[in-house]
């Protein structure tokens, strides 16, 4: 009678439709930092998280990790790929890592 087994027995976000739960990760800016559309470039440790919209778009928001204030990453938002979103965040993640005042990547065509 009951929708949810008593146990756990996967992770409860496989039950929530992809674009529900932002992706979020901590790293350091490759040299060059990620260019952001309000400040420019920032650098160091940073966090960022991805987002499906409703839309078929994904957003994507960097902060100074234990910052309050969060920033777009440049090129936000951008057609989510049919990867998904979890392939689109590994995307960003990497070009954050690189630097070179990273923006969202494109999708591979």
């Amino acid at each position: 009678m009951t929708d949810q087994p008593d146990h756990p027995t996967q992770p409860d976000r496989d039950a929530i439709p992809e674009g529900s739960v932002p992706l979020t990760d901590h790293v350091k800016a490759g040299p060059g930092g990620a260019m952001t559309d309000e400040v420019g470039v920032i650098t160091g440790d940073v966090t960022l998280t991805t987002e499906a919209g409703p839309d078929g778009t994904a957003s994507v928001r960097i902060q100074y990790t234990g910052a309050e204030e969060w920033y777009t990453l440049t090129g936000s938002p951008a057609p989510l790929p049919p990867g998904g979103l979890a392939a689109f965040h590994k995307q960003v993640v990497e070009a954050v890592l690189a630097g070179g005042a990273a923006e969202v990547p494109g999708t591979i065509s």
